[in-house]
């Protein structure tokens, strides 16, 4: 996906996730960006019930294709998590 905070208009992807507490994930992404994200407004709908409530289920997310994913199929947007990270975004070597 292209995001307009991207500095080339790249495809930007989740590249790792890390858990930090409750709801929040210090994300990473193929433009270098690092940037920790509060999940929970995000978390809302069928799909994301069992996520948010429960901390165990939360903890499993992963990286899959280039987002995150949990083990019961729940997933958000990359080009979502990118534009909220970007504010906190401290850009690291990949």
């Amino acid at each position: 996906m292209k995001t307009k905070n991207s500095p080339t208009n790249q495809v930007v992807t989740v590249t790792r996730v890390e858990v930090l507490h409750e709801h929040v994930v210090r994300l990473g992404f193929s433009d270098g960006c690092v940037g920790d994200v509060d999940l929970g407004p995000e978390l809302w709908g069928p799909v994301f019930e069992s996520v948010a409530g429960d901390y165990e289920l939360f903890r499993r997310v992963r990286v899959d294709l280039g987002t995150i994913v949990w083990p019961n199929g729940a997933d958000l947007a990359p080009e979502v998590l990118h534009a909220q990270a970007v504010p906190a975004c401290s850009h690291q070597s990949k």
